[in-house]
């Protein structure tokens, strides 16, 4: 019996009319992470796409395409590089689905999937009662004496995954939603505030440096109190009808509130909830709701560098170097915004990296479930970061902030990583410090 946690619709894999606009030119291989990182045709979108023809005409679904699906990072880079404009990133996502309903997991690998994305993702209590575990293990020192005893090796796959966990910022950022926060000085915009879902444990201060930065920028910021988990990291497991589920709750949650925009800071986030028009356009009863709702969408960055951004700031002295996230350059095609941003704050040097645009090695849950790949393209990436002579590294997107705090941590040589949205609110506070 397949094991597809909810899935309650046929699926037959990536679209034809999709699969026909590749015309196999190949510009999209050096666009490729897992292509440059191991040159093989099949690991690149090409091959991957020839590989999803093949099984559209009725190939068996075999070990090998699953693993060359699986090591695809979907960071949509090649959507880029394309000149028909094939959407990669809808296919892997179909293909995925596909191969769900086809996979066959054991007990143990069943429970602990229907525990995360079922359980712990779409719920604020077992977020914070994993958060409080996760701040107790390194608060009483239990983190800092596993990796000085050298532990973490015995573990081996575990101790590589160790590297890339996040910190809890206790108090969480649970307790700001349902609130409203007034702008400061005279209102010129009223928003809603997507916080998502770990994120409210892990990056509870980047959240309220968000609203902070809303605010001085004239907004009144509400956080919706019913909202959930974006259903970003379901659609890329393969778990579609999940996805839907929680983008109607979304929906409701927002829709209706008379806001002049939808503001997230996460970029993978923001990817998927502009595309809820997609995700729901076969849906009578949510259709027209889910096209209203992607089109008041915006990245924190979009949304600011479209508006009169308060200069009001202090200087914050540094080089600073950019990353592009995958979901805002390559999925949401957002890459001056957060540019531009950097380079209104005073004191800052702004200095370009090579490769900005390539992926870290994040991609959702892909550190985990493709760790030696990501280490490796994360390699690289701290390669190009040094290069820049940059003492902080911004980008855009939380799940990019762990994985290149890690890199910094492994490569780099001190290295702060920080969101666009936390320097503007340190220009911020610095400026009231001054004035």
């Amino acid at each position: 019996m397949a094991d597809s946690i909810a899935v309650s619709e046929k699926l037959t894999g990536p679209r034809q009319f999709d699969l026909d606009r590749c015309v196999h030119c190949g510009l999209c291989l050096n666009a490729c992470p897992t292509y440059r990182a191991v040159g093989l045709e099949m690991d690149s979108p090409r091959g991957r796409i020839y590989q999803m023809v093949q099984v559209a005409e009725g190939a068996p679904i075999t070990d090998s395409y699953r693993s060359h699906i699986d090591l695809c990072l979907a960071c949509r880079g090649c959507e880029s590089a394309c000149p028909s404009g094939v959407p990669y990133g809808r296919m892997v996502e179909d293909a995925r689905a596909e191969l769900e309903v086809h996979t066959h997991r054991g007990w143990m690998a069943r429970r602990v999937r229907g525990f995360i994305f079922h359980g712990l993702l779409p719920s604020r209590g077992l977020l914070m009662t994993a958060g409080t575990l996760l701040y107790l293990y390194e608060a009483s020192g239990l983190k800092a004496l596993v990796r000085a005893l050298g532990f973490l090796k015995l573990l081996g796959r575990l101790g590589d995954l160790e590297q890339l966990a996040p910190s809890a910022e206790p108090p969480f950022f649970f307790s700001q939603i349902g609130r409203t926060f007034p702008a400061q000085g005279e209102r010129r915009y009223r928003v809603a505030f997507l916080a998502g879902c770990v994120a409210n444990v892990v990056f509870a201060r980047l959240n309220e440096a968000t609203v902070r930065v809303l605010q001085r920028n004239g907004c009144e910021v509400v956080v919706p109190e019913n909202q959930t988990c974006c259903g970003a990291l379901h659609l890329h497991s393969g778990l579609r009808e999940d996805a839907r589920k929680l983008a109607r709750r979304n929906i409701d949650a927002v829709l209706g509130g008379g806001f002049d925009a939808i503001i997230t800071n996460a970029a993978g986030c923001g990817s998927t909830l502009k595309e809820y028009g997609e995700l729901l356009a076969d849906d009578p009863d949510w259709a027209a709701k889910a096209t209203e709702f992607s089109a008041q969408m915006r990245d924190i960055t979009e949304f600011l560098a479209a508006i009169e951004l308060n200069r009001d700031m202090g200087p914050v002295n540094a080089t600073v170097t950019y990353q592009d996230s995958c979901h805002l350059a390559h999925g949401q095609h957002i890459r001056s915004a957060p540019r531009m941003l950097l380079e209104a704050i005073p004191g800052v040097i702004f200095q370009e990296m090579a490769g900005a645009d390539i992926c870290c090695g994040s991609a959702g849950v892909y550190n985990v479930v493709q760790n030696e790949m990501s280490m490796q393209i994360l390699s690289a990436k701290m390669a190009a970061v040094k290069a820049a002579g940059a003492q902080i590294v911004a980008t855009a997107n939380p799940g990019c902030m762990l994985q290149l705090a890690a890199g910094a941590r492994l490569h780099g040589s001190g290295q702060r990583v920080m969101h666009v949205v936390e320097l503007l609110d340190l220009a911020y506070r610095n400026g009231s410090q001054t004035s």
